[in-house]
């Protein structure tokens, strides 16, 4: 199994998305990676670790989730792999929940979330999103 972090979904994957926007509630697993030393696709110098910057990000999101009606369920470090086996560990996941797809693609087209991505572009060295629903 090949497992590669990124930052924006392909277009295959967005059609996914987009072709049943209201599909009900969706959770997704945000597995993170950040980057040792922030990195501004502005060029501005900084002094922040990826982690740092991606709080500058994650901690307004908060209100900006709130807005379409999602929330996060859980968010935690990731401390150690006790079954399988990956070439390199995750940094810390966030459970967000989602009244429907379509609230998804409105948060991530909204202003706030445009504005706030510098701050996710620069701390992130990838990450994997997997969209899960209670059966």
């Amino acid at each position: 199994m090949e497992v590669l972090n990124q930052l924006f979904p392909s277009e295959s994957q967005m059609e996914r998305l987009k072709s049943s926007p209201e599909s009900g509630e969706v959770h997704l697993l945000n597995l993170f990676k950040f980057k040792e030393k922030a990195e501004y696709a502005d060029g501005r110098e900084t002094n922040l670790t990826g982690k740092e910057a991606y709080e500058l990000y994650g901690q307004p999101m908060l209100k900006v989730l709130e807005k379409y009606g999602a929330e996060v369920v859980f968010y935690s470090e990731v401390t150690g792999l006790i079954l399988g086996q990956v070439e390199d560990l995750w940094d810390s996941f966030v459970i967000v929940r989602y009244p429907s797809r379509q609230a998804l693609l409105e948060m991530t087209s909204s202003e706030e979330f445009l504005a706030l991505s510098v701050h996710r572009e620069a701390g992130l060295a990838g990450q994997l999103n997997i969209e899960t629903k209670i059966p």
